[in-house]
C-alpha cells in the first residue's frame, strides 16, 4: 500500500458501495484502480504519469470517465455521508469558504460549447457555459466554494469562475447540503450553525 492509498478498513466500507461489474472482462482489480484514481486526483499529475503499480493509465482513466458520465461518484458520496450521519459522526456546524485555483494555461484553448469538444464534459451535472473559467486579477482562475462540517467532511461544492464574488454563492452552496437519511424521512439539509 502506498502513501495515500485505501487502507483496509476504508476499503472495507467502500467496496459494498461500488457498482456491481456484469459485462465484459473480470475487473483488473479495482481497489488498486480506485487508489490510481485517487492518486492522480491528489496529485494533479497527467494520467500518463501515472504509476505503473496502479495499472494501465488507459484503464484507470477509463474506469474514472465512465463513472462520472454515470453519476457513480456523487452517488458514493451521498451513500457515504448518509452513512457518516447514521453513525452520528457528522457534527452540524457547518464551515463555508471559497478559493481560487489558477488554471492551465491550456484551458484557454477550451471550446465554448462543450459538446462539440473531442471528448464532451459528461457527467450528471451540465457543464456551465464559461466552463468554470474566469478572469480575475491573478488572470484565468476558477473558484471553488466549499461547505464542511467541523471534522472536515465535505457536504457541499459549487464551482463557478474566478471572478464570482463569495457572498453570492453562499446561499447556493447552503442549498447543496443534501445528506439522505438511510432509513425513512427526508434529506437533512440544514445545519445548526453556519461560519463563513
Amino acid at each position: 500500500m502506498g502513501r495515500g492509498d485505501l487502507s483496509d478498513g476504508q476499503w472495507a466500507v467502500l467496496e459494498p458501495m461500488l457498482p456491481v461489474a456484469v459485462l465484459g472482462r473480470p475487473p483488473l482489480g479495482r481497489r488498486r484502480l480506485i487508489d490510481g484514481i485517487r492518486w492522480r486526483v491528489r496529485t494533479g499529475a497527467p494520467w500518463r504519469d501515472l504509476p505503473s503499480e496502479y495499472g494501465p493509465w488507459q484503464t484507470v482513466y477509463g474506469l474514472f470517465r465512465r463513472w462520472q458520465r454515470d453519476g457513480t461518484w456523487p452517488a458514493l458520496l451521498t451513500r457515504l455521508q448518509a452513512r457518516t450521519d447514521e453513525a452520528g459522526l457528522i457534527t452540524w456546524e457547518v464551515n463555508v469558504d471559497s478559493t481560487i485555483c489558477r488554471a492551465h494555461q491550456h484551458a484557454a484553448g477550451a471550446r465554448r460549447d462543450g459538446q462539440a469538444q473531442k471528448e464532451p464534459p459528461g457527467g450528471t451535472r451540465t457543464e456551465p457555459e464559461d466552463h468554470a473559467l474566469g478572469r480575475s486579477r491573478g488572470g484565468f482562475t476558477t473558484k471553488i466554494h466549499l461547505a464542511c462540517e467541523q471534522r472536515q467532511r465535505p457536504l457541499s461544492l459549487l464551482v463557478t469562475a474566478g471572478q464570482r464574488g463569495d457572498s453570492p454563492q453562499f446561499t447556493a452552496v447552503l442549498e447543496g447540503i443534501r445528506v439522505p437519511r438511510t432509513g425513512p424521512g427526508r434529506p437533512r439539509v440544514r445545519p445548526l450553525r453556519v461560519r463563513g
